[in-house]
């Protein structure tokens, strides 16, 4: 049955990190529109705040991020004027200031010079004030580590850190241009949990070119050594319509839909063997971590990070392409740096696009949030948080299980729940309650 399944049901859909997801954000959202978003925020708002560093000193050719490659230092420091500056007209903008999570993003963060991040984290703290159990992650490339960044991050405050590995074999780390050692990366996990970082994240890519159900089973024995808390197990999304550098990719060595799938379940039962707990479609954490802890009381989020347990009223986006999202829907900055550098030295926004959310929007996001972080939809909890607008997600659901002849779903009167086969195929059961979907124009990523 998988094996008809897998083909047939291996369409490309949205990953669902937003609805409406970011291809139909428009230009009608402008940066007028978030000012007057920032200026309604209570207060007593709880933020979340996300800093992206488009900037890498190698070019993976696997990354669907926006990011370029620089071999000098010069456009960095640029660029964190040009940040600085706009966390300072952000701050000024809103009355809202108690922060609960920050996440630097990228690009690789670690290109940032210790006195850089420093300098970063007094700004941070001097424009809002942060909660005190706050959770400040930071993404690392073990390439661009060392001793005196891990003391800075951990200086700063940051208390958990995300290493992206992909794989370690070398002929994989070759075929995608990402070279980087077990030894090495042993060495930054070391060198962080000296300093006090003890929440470690892993990302591991399946589907990459020359990836076999053995060579992900190396991988991740290496990588439970490290007994990380988080591992977060993606598929890899070839996109080169959007990222033309995955083009530099040997395509014709792809592991075909039936690889990818058994490469995914083979490294889940990996995981639930060695004692991590299943988080949605591709995250796995350690039963004490508080993403588990969050799954077990329902509390899990979904948004661009991947599943998190953030459950902030607004999340303020800073930097090139950064997108926020406030109680009225979302907003973008502009994604060529020069942009963005020059609309904020003019002290200006950034904000080039975005999308206000309707009524029936918020009933939709909810739905597909739901399905993806819980695998069900609860009708009653539908009806409770939207009234009315909640009845057409309610028929959706019900013509889904009426047409459903491949043992996806099971419904009756409290919801729509997916069974073990469903949760494979999440990404497209979530795509049917997307109203905005076969839109011209979007292209996504295959959904296994």
């Amino acid at each position: 049955m998988i094996a008809d399944l897998v083909p047939r049901l291996s369409q490309p859909v949205p990953r669902y990190t937003s609805y409406p997801t970011a291809p139909h954000f428009h230009d009608g959202v402008t940066a007028q529109t978030y000012r007057t978003w920032l200026g309604a925020l209570a207060p007593d708002t709880l933020l979340s705040l996300y800093l992206h560093i488009p900037f890498c000193d190698r070019l993976c050719w696997f990354c669907a991020c926006h990011t370029r490659q620089t071999l000098r230092h010069a456009p960095v420091a640029r660029y964190l004027k040009a940040l600085h500056r706009e966390i300072e007209t952000v701050a000024d903008l809103t009355p809202a200031r108690k922060v609960s999570a920050v996440h630097l993003g990228g690009g690789s963060p670690t290109m940032l010079e210790p006195d850089e991040i420093a300098a970063l984290g007094v700004l941070l703290h001097t424009a809002f004030s942060f909660i005190p159990d706050a959770e400040i992650a930071v993404e690392i490339d073990p390439n661009d580590m060392t001793a005196e960044k891990a003391a800075a991050l951990a200086a700063i405050g940051v208390n958990r850190a995300s290493l992206g590995i992909q794989d370690f074999d070398a002929d994989v780390q070759q075929a995608i241009n990402r070279l980087q050692s077990f030894e090495q990366t042993a060495d930054t996990i070391d060198s962080l949990r000296q300093r006090g970082i003890e929440r470690i994240n892993v990302d591991l890519l399946y589907g990459l070119p020359l990836q076999t159900e053995a060579s992900v089973r190396r991988t991740l024995e290496q990588v439970l050594q490290f007994r990380p808390s988080r591992i977060a197990l993606f598929g890899y999304a070839h996109v080169p319509w959007m990222k033309k550098h995955q083009t530099l990719l040997p395509t014709d060595q792809l592991p075909d839909a039936m690889a990818r799938y058994r490469q995914a379940r083979m490294a889940e039962q990996v995981l639930l063997d060695s004692g991590y707990l299943r988080i949605g479609i591709d995250h796995f954490a350690l039963p004490e971590d508080s993403l588990a802890r969050a799954a077990a009381s329902g509390q899990v989020h979904r948004n661009f990070q991947g599943y998190t347990t953030d459950g902030a009223e607004a999340l303020l986006g800073f930097g090139a392409s950064a997108i926020g999202r406030l109680p009225q829907g979302y907003v973008q900055n502009d994604v060529p740096t020069h942009r963005y550098e020059a609309a904020v030295r003019e002290g200006r926004l950034a904000t080039s696009r975005g999308f206000e959310l309707s009524a029936a929007d918020r009933a939709r996001g909810y739905a597909i949030e739901s399905l993806m972080c819980s695998f069900r939809l609860r009708y009653a909890d539908l009806k409770a948080r939207f009234g009315d607008e909640g009845e057409p997600i309610r028929d959706t659901a019900q013509r889904i299980a009426q047409s459903d002849e491949d043992g996806l779903v099971i419904a009756d009167g409290e919801g729509l729940q997916l069974t073990d086969t469903g949760r494979v195929f999440a990404r497209v059961i979530a795509s049917k309650f997307d109203s905005y979907l076969g839109a011209p124009g979007p292209r996504h990523s295959v959904a296994v």
